[in-house]
């Protein structure tokens, strides 16, 4: 059998500044240019990953199958470890392995995140210390900046991850990543795959129940009572959305995304194509500017690839940061309506357009989310409700019961870190780093739907949630041997830590506005 064709990091890089797209699995380099359009998780995953090792994320998110049919993609193997790069749609720059050639380039591909990360520590540029009337103080460049500067900031972030969790030289993430493989091997073959369909039927006498009793309230003219049981009913069946949506039901492709656009599209009148294609890249878009920041990273202008917008910092920002823990429950209560607008969205962008096995997706998406708006709109409130105030009350009164859901979802990732460490950074550290647990009794597991697991599903996304309390606690002891913190808290004291990075942000804001408004009113450099 031929050998496949040794490539160096030049090699790779010359190929991605050509314009391919091209990923480490097990060793192998993969060119997946045909592949982008046809992949059902949408291009933008994929792109998210070039130049990288993905080899965790291959295996978590597909079957065997799936992954020896990538066999066909393969152009070349690495010899030894691989460094990644950074992506080119996240900001990797490649131009100098496109003029000089592979064979001229003798640097390693250490990404440009990363030297854009080595600036931060740089004492290079000169600082100031300014000193305000209320005594405070912060850190400023020489001259004022022309837009919000949140250097600082973003630096003092970095150092605490950077001292609270295990170093990012190679040898330690080796190290991690092997001891995560070996519990990924140890979760196949003890059977946390298999799903608890005993579970499930005992869910959809649940739900049947909750709409039996919305039904009965609508048709009895108790109009506010059924409006809290349709939110109640969309709040529950959401979860098993969320299970067909990471294919941890049947592990079918077409059974789950079918199961899933029922309960999303048909049911909720949302779509589980767009759910897929923002949370397959797990959650990269955690921002929700200009209404919130979870970061000093979002006190300033950035860019979002995933929708591929440049958010410029202005006045509505400015006005509104200050007040988000304030704001953060009412927006809660209505973001179902955003949903629905990203859902209509994605659908109708080229982000929701898949060839081959799976372009039937779409129009599917499409049809079945025009069927819940004659439903609901339709023949629900226009038909069955009598007036116009009745009908307000009832949308609203529908959809703000729906707020937990949201505030459980916001709940493990917003009081969590959301700084980028760059390249080095193992698959599991990162998705530990990011995101935490909810602690409750296993009786009240129904109300949290598995997301209450959210760091333990991070790791393993595609194992039905019915087993991740089990899970857990091989994850404890994955912890323990890796040194890599693993938080949890309960509900009352995760809403407080939520809060809390709330009302943290927005007094650094503050203190950030106070520094540019005393050298645009005086002048005076604040070198004391």
């Amino acid at each position: 059998m031929h050998k496949p064709k040794i490539l160096t990091s030049a090699d790779v890089g010359a190929l991605i500044a050509a314009g391919d797209t091209i990923v480490i699995n097990e060793g192998m380099v993969l060119r997946l240019n045909a592949w982008l359009d046809h992949h059902p998780g949408g291009r933008l995953v994929i792109q998210h990953m070039v130049g990288r090792d993905a080899t965790d994320e291959i295996s978590i998110y597909h079957s065997s199958k799936v992954i020896r049919t990538m066999n066909s993609y393969r152009i070349g193997r690495i010899a030894g470890n691989w460094v990644n790069f950074t992506p080119p749609i996240r900001g990797g720059l490649f131009a100098e392995y496109e003029k000089k050639g592979p064979a001229d380039i003798s640097k390693d591909p250490i990404s440009i995140h990363a030297e854009q990360l080595s600036q931060f520590f740089s004492t290079a540029s000169p600082t100031l210390e300014l000193k305000l009337e209320d005594d405070s103080e912060c850190t400023i460049v020489p001259e004022p900046p022309t837009s919000m500067d949140n250097t600082d900031l973003v630096k003092q972030a970095l150092e605490h991850d950077l001292d609270q969790y295990p170093a990012l030289d190679a040898l330690t993430q080796r190290a991690i990543v092997e001891k995560y493989r070996a519990l990924h091997q140890k979760i196949k073959a003890e059977g946390y795959y298999d799903c608890q369909y005993r579970q499930y039927a005992k869910e959809m006498g649940r739900y049947l129940c909750i709409f039996a009793a919305f039904f009965v309230a609508l048709k009895s003219e108790w109009f506010i009572a059924s409006a809290a049981l349709l939110g109640l009913f969309w709040h529950q069946i959401m979860f098993t959305a969320h299970d067909a949506g990471h294919q941890g039901i049947t592990h079918n492709f077409v059974i789950d995304t079918l199961i899933g656009m029922f309960v999303a599209d048909f049911c909720c009148g949302l779509s589980i194509g767009w759910w897929k294609s923002s949370h397959n890249e797990h959650d990269p878009d955690l921002q929700n500017a200009p209404l919130f920041a979870t970061s000093p990273s979002y006190l300033a202008s950035f860019h979002s690839s995933y929708y591929n917008f440049t958010f410029l910092w202005d006045k509505a920002a400015e006005f509104a940061i200050p007040y988000q823990r304030y704001t953060y429950y009412p927006v809660m209560g209505i973001a179902r309506f955003n949903l629905y607008i990203l859902s209509w969205c994605h659908l109708l962008s080229r982000r929701s357009t898949t060839l081959g096995s799976s372009k039937w997706t779409r129009p599917t998406e499409i049809c079945f989310m025009s069927i819940y708006w004659f439903l609901f709109g339709y023949c629900l409130l226009w038909r069955s409700i009598p007036t116009w105030p009745l009908r307000i009350i009832f949308v609203l009164v529908s959809h703000v019961i729906t707020m937990p859901l949201h505030v459980q979802i916001t709940l493990s990732h917003w009081a969590m870190s959301t700084s980028d460490l760059g390249e080095s950074e193992s698959f599991p550290q990162h998705q530990l780093r990011t995101t935490m647990d909810v602690e409750c009794p296993a009786w009240l597991d129904f109300i949290h739907g598995g997301l209450q697991f959210q760091a333990v599903h991070h790791l393993f996304p595609c194992v039905p949630r019915h087993n991740l309390r089990r899970l857990q606690q091989l994850v404890i002891g994955f912890c323990n041997e890796t040194g890599i913190k693993y938080k949890r808290l309960g509900f009352v004291d995760g809403n407080k830590d939520v809060l809390g990075k709330l009302g943290e942000v927005a007094a650094q804001l503050d203190l950030m506005i106070k520094c540019q408004k005393h050298m645009a009113e005086t002048g005076e450099s604040g070198l004391h």
